[in-house]
């Protein structure tokens, strides 16, 4: 999850011009950016917790970020990560809401909420976040909004549409293999084997990529498309390199 980290300013006072007490509405000021530093210090900490997987720690940390600022939207963000992460959807979908009341065209936020609908099969929804993340100028991570959107769109049973989510993903980040992977997927099930045949090698050609679900859809890719040598050579590495994966005992027992 990124972050706009917001500069602090720093308030410069001219030599012989400042009071030994501040006014009320600089000792205001000055405690309100002590309160956003304080805010932001901590979401940082529940960000790098919860990248960990130490997500009862990031909790305690965001939680004292939203103490120290509740309007900060970056804050309720990760409160919907983590409280998804901890299998509490209602609060998980109370803190997005909140997170979009405070910033309505925050992209990571109508992201990560889209993605938690596309989860609980509210496809619905799950496109609605994603448009609108998508429709945000410059956003940088669109890529990972469209590859999100084209695997709930294939979820949801939108094929067509899918497609062309993942196709215009792949276009912006051809080197993101799981793009590749997912297109495959979807192109197989739309009986375009050819092209599946060519998204599939590329993530099966990289051995830091390649797991038994890779091969196991290239074996069907090929199966499907009538090459019963290619399937079953890439059944015999399956079971070589994968013998105990569910994958391997479908290839057994020809459950193409």
């Amino acid at each position: 999850m990124k972050f706009a980290w917001l500069c602090l300013c720093v308030a410069i006072f001219i030599a012989g011009c400042a009071t030994p007490a501040g006014t009320p509405r600089q000792d205001a000021a000055a405690q309100g950016e002590d309160a956003e530093r304080r805010a932001r210090t901590r979401l940082e900490l529940a960000a790098a917790y919860f990248a960990q997987g130490q997500t009862s720690t990031a909790l305690d940390e965001v939680k004292l970020a939203i103490a120290a600022n509740p309007n900060l939207p970056e804050a309720w963000n990760m409160r919907g990560l983590i409280y998804a992460g901890l299998g509490d959807p209602g609060l998980a979908d109370e803190s997005w809401k909140r997170a979009l009341q405070l910033a309505p065209n925050d992209a990571d936020s109508l992201h990560n909420y889209g993605w938690f609908h596309c989860q609980n099969r509210r496809y619905a929804e799950a496109e609605t976040m994603f448009t609108q993340a998508l429709a945000q100028p410059q956003y940088r991570d669109s890529p990972r909004s469209l590859l999100a959107q084209g695997v709930c769109r294939a979820r949801g049973g939108k094929l067509p549409e899918a497609e062309q989510s993942l196709q215009r993903a792949f276009e912006l980040d051809p080197a993101n293999l799981a793009v590749s992977v997912n297109l495959a997927e979807v192109l197989y099930r739309r009986n375009d084997f050819e092209r599946a045949r060519f998204y599939i090698r590329r993530a099966n050609n990289q051995p830091e990529v390649v797991n038994a679900q890779t091969l196991w859809l290239a074996a069907r890719i090929e199966h499907r498309a009538g090459n019963r040598q290619g399937a079953n050579d890439l059944g015999v590495q399956l079971r070589s390199r994968f013998p105990q994966s569910p994958e391997a005992a479908a290839f057994e027992r020809g459950e193409f």
